[in-house]
């Protein structure tokens, strides 16, 4: 493959995940405040602070301050994609390794990571957010074609 993004999926990514789809659900017209994502999702609140902080440096969300204040979305959820929240959460950083005297073994599974990394991006580049909080997953037709694809 010669795409050079690779996708690592972490607790961060799922989280992110999970934080803009509940957004998306709540969040059409007014902000929502991260105290109510955090509590609906079991997360901790300075620990969705900061995985809000990449969404939003990103474009993926848009903060509101004061009084009624919280998060939207910055942009129609079908024009947000599963891999472009889980970039945001720093979730596509390849794990660094030390590169001394790795076995034969090591680099043949390392290169098995990367490339189901690089078939999960290219996947999740096709997935948005709106498939995802419409429960349109099952007959998508990006999936439906990856696994003809592979069967």
């Amino acid at each position: 493959m010669k795409n050079d993004k690779k996708l690592k999926l972490t607790t961060r990514g799922r989280y992110a995940v999970m934080a803009m789809v509940e957004l998306s659900l709540r969040g059409e017209k007014q902000p929502v405040p991260l105290v109510e994502i955090a509590q609906s999702g079991n997360i901790s609140l300075s620990y969705l602070e900061q995985l809000f902080a990449g969404l939003r440096k990103n474009g993926l969300v848009k903060s509101y301050r004061g009084p009624g204040g919280g998060y939207l979305l910055a942009k129609p959820a079908n024009d947000i994609h599963i891999a472009d929240i889980l970039d945001s959460a720093e979730d596509c950083v390849p794990a660094k390794r030390s590169t001394k005297d790795t076995a034969q073994t090591n680099k043949q599974t390392n290169m098995l990571w990367s490339q189901i990394g690089e078939i999960l991006y290219i996947s999740m580049k096709h997935v948005s957010l709106e498939d995802v909080t419409k429960e349109r997953l099952q007959d998508h037709p990006a999936m439906n074609k990856l696994f003809e694809t592979l069967a």
